[in-house]
């Protein structure tokens, strides 16, 4: 019994293989299937939407520190050296006050009346009209050391739509004073005799475009006309004077430019009783410029025609400056002209009588030198230069009575020019300059001397605003005397030295008190011979201002 057991086991596992070979060999065509099954479902979770919180945030007030590298900006100016009149000496109004419009009136010693006004229009923006206007009478203590001075001056400026700017102004004066510095004082002279009138007509127009035309071309043309009329020593004058200028600059990129200019200076002067004297003087004056941060050239020539003598004249100019803009080497080779004209030689000195003849003065200068700023305040500059003058007018003091000056001319001077200038400048608060200016003359043709031109100059400025509404000023003038004749041999003339100081200040909202002193130490120095100044004098008022700029 228990052998048959396996024997039916194995048989019925025989069977079953049996039939599944069979079930097998019946379909071969159907494919094989995986059945999985699970109990996990997928599914996504559901999103979370943001939310947004309108709630500004949080206020910084920590101050950030912004560091910027910016040059030091330093305007460094030509020095021009102040000319005195020994007979009316200027005073102005320290800085100007916020106004439109103001009269200035005062009283002194030596000036009496002293007005001033000024008056504007326009709206500030496109359209600038000024007048002034001024009138003063001064007497000293010499005989007929006296003057009087009228004058009135309109200018303004409109920029139109197109980006140009006119600019034009028209001016008269009148100036009376007398040859007072004749010797022996005890010489008789009618008041006519030593009287002198001047009328001065002048006007001037100019076009500017503000901005480079898309060619790149910057222009501004501009016109000058004046009529002198004067009578001196009972004897009449009239000179016309008229510049036209024509330049033109043309830049090429951001380093290149073109620089053309065309001027004709036209001088005509009638002595009474003699010929009519013309001086003309045109010239051409092309360059090129090169520029970059470090290094800028300007190199030309500039042909001229000196009353129809043709001169070729120099043009080169070289600056080298470091990164900073602290310090830059300067050199030059120039030539120029200084017009000869009745009204220029009476602005340098008005003791003379009428010239007899007009010449053009041509200079010629090589120079080197260097210029720069200290700290944020502080500039400075300094050069040397060799000069070449050519038709120099001297101012020869006659040897009569000596109270009126003749202008002759060196055909030929050389002189060793140095100049030197310092200024600590901030802001519009305070303002303090000095220069000097040493002239050592050689090889003088046709005169012994430089007869009445300056060896050594030397003069310092202060502009201090102490408070918003109080302003000092000084100014100082030294100079080392010139040479003179005296029968018939040279010498030298006295050393100057003066020294003002002035002040202004608000009391109201439209009224100012002002006083200035002149000549403090009481230096009775001549700047012409035999032509004392004013000694100490003392001038003071009120300023009225009205229509004020808020």
């Amino acid at each position: 019994m228990y052998i048959n057991q396996p024997i039916k086991f194995s048989l019925l596992a025989a069977g079953f293989i049996a039939c599944s070979l069979f079930s097998q060999a019946q379909d071969t065509t159907k494919k094989k299937t995986i059945d999985i099954t699970s109990t996990f479902k997928p599914v996504l979770r559901e999103a979370v939407k943001l939310t947004f919180n309108a709630a500004p945030p949080a206020i910084d007030t920590s101050k950030p520190r912004l560091n910027y590298t910016i040059p030091q900006q330093n305007l460094l100016l030509g020095y021009q050296p102040m000319g005195l009149n020994p007979v009316a000496l200027q005073i102005d109004s320290l800085s100007s006050w916020q106004s439109s419009n103001y009269i200035k009136v005062g009283v002194g010693n030596v000036h009496i009346p002293f007005i001033q006004a000024g008056f504007s229009f326009g709206d500030g923006k496109n359209s600038f009209f000024n007048i002034f206007a001024h009138q003063y009478n001064s007497k000293g203590k010499l005989p007929f050391q006296k003057n009087n001075s009228t004058g009135v001056t309109a200018a303004g400026t409109m920029k139109t739509a197109a980006n140009l700017e006119w600019n034009g102004n028209l001016g008269f004066k009148a100036d009376d004073y007398f040859f007072y510095g004749y010797r022996p004082t005890t010489l008789a002279f009618s008041k006519e005799d030593l009287r002198q009138r001047w009328q001065v007509f002048s006007g001037r127009l100019s076009l500017r475009n503000m901005s480079p035309t898309e060619f790149g071309l910057t222009y501004n043309p501009n016109i000058k006309v004046s009529v002198v009329g004067n009578q001196n020593d009972g004897r009449k004058a009239t000179e016309a004077n008229t510049v036209v200028n024509l330049p033109l600059t043309k830049t090429v990129g951001k380093v290149f430019g073109v620089n053309l200019g065309l001027t004709a200076d036209l001088t005509n002067y009638r002595p009474t009783g003699k010929s009519t004297i013309q001086n003309n003087l045109f010239y051409v004056s092309p360059s090129v410029q090169f520029k970059t941060p470090n290094f800028y050239i300007t190199a030309g020539a500039i042909p001229s025609w000196d009353n129809g003598n043709f001169k070729l004249l120099p043009n080169i100019m070289a600056d080298v400056t470091t990164n900073n803009q602290a310090f830059t080497i300067q050199a030059g080779w120039i030539g120029y002209y200084n017009k000869g004209s009745y009204e220029r030689f009476a602005s340098i000195n008005p003791w003379i009588a009428q010239p007899e003849q007009l010449l053009n003065t041509r200079v010629e200068e090589k120079y080197a030198g260097f210029k720069g700023s200290v700290l944020n305040h502080i500039t400075y500059s300094a050069k040397v230069g060799f000069v070449q003058y050519r038709n120099m007018p001297l101012f020869v003091n006659d040897s009569i009575d000596g109270k009126t000056f003749y202008t002759e001319y060196s055909s030929s001077i050389d002189a060793l020019q140095m100049h030197g200038e310092v200024a600590y400048v901030k802001g519009e608060d305070f303002n303090l300059s000095a220069g000097v200016t040493i002239n050592n003359f050689s090889k003088i043709r046709d005169h012994q001397r430089a007869w009445g031109l300056l060896p050594f100059e030397l003069n310092s400025s202060l502009r201090w605003q102490i408070l918003k509404d109080f302003y000092l000023k000084s100014d100082l003038y030294f100079w080392d005397g010139a040479a003179y004749r005296r029968d018939g041999d040279g010498f030298k003339g006295e050393t100057g030295f003066d020294f003002s100081a002035g002040l202004e200040f608000k009391i109201t909202r439209q009224f100012n008190l002002w006083l200035q002193m002149n000549n403090i130490f009481n230096n009775k120095y001549e700047r012409w011979n035999q032509y004392e100044v004013y000694g100490f004098n003392i001038l003071g008022g009120v300023v009225f201002n009205f229509n004020q700029k808020k």
